[in-house]
């Protein structure tokens, strides 16, 4: 009975000692972005992201940061190359990309656990609503968009404030033509932690 006891509190604290370098939670908030590239307006349009991320810390320092999330960026396309893509783009000049996106941060923190420094890696999966999650899983590195994010987060409880700034590494454009296109951007989102 003794050791079944001890066994017990073992585990007890061992799960908690592992759920205190361990959060998941949710997040969502708002994206200010714009396409670079000679066929689009010099602009930067709203858009929105929701999705969730895990916190696992790695010492008093450092914690990584996986998310998930659904982001909408949207763009509009210049009149001068609207009549070039018409087949393409149809009469509409605005365009909103829906992504899949999974950024991969190291929160660095300055301030206690107040205030972190984030930087990381962003993969980007662009969805075709008419195909399934998986079948556009598999265009991850033909359609993908590869992109690095910096920022600060706002640690209050279980708050989460943060600001990024996104800048795309690769050519987005799927055309025939040597016009580069690349996403670039802001991102503001509250989380909390559950």
């Amino acid at each position: 009975m003794k050791t079944r006891l001890l066994t017990l509190f073992a585990a007890l604290l061992l799960t908690q000692a592992v759920m205190a370098q361990f959060h998941i939670g949710i997040k969502g908030g708002a994206n200010v972005t714009k396409v670079d590239g000679k066929s689009f307006k010099d602009e930067f349009r709203y858009g929105y992201h929701l999705g969730g991320f895990a916190e696992i810390r790695l010492g008093n320092k450092l914690v990584l940061q996986p998310e998930v999330l659904f982001n909408q960026y949207s763009t509009r396309l210049d009149s001068n190359y609207k009549n070039i893509y018409e087949d393409v783009f149809s009469s509409n000049s605005n365009i909103k990309l829906n992504y899949l996106s999974i950024p991969i941060l190291i929160n660095y923190k300055l301030i206690g656990s107040f205030l972190s420094l984030q930087a990381g890696p962003q993969f980007g999966v662009l969805i075709d609503q008419n195909r399934t999650t998986l079948q556009n899983g598999g265009d991850a590195f033909k359609k993908g968009d590869l992109s690095m994010l910096a920022g600060v987060q706002f640690k209050v409880g279980p708050m989460r404030i943060n600001g990024r700034y996104v800048v795309g590494l690769n050519n987005i454009s799927d055309l025939p033509d040597d016009d580069k296109w690349k996403n670039q951007g802001f991102q503001v989102s509250v989380g909390l932690a559950l």
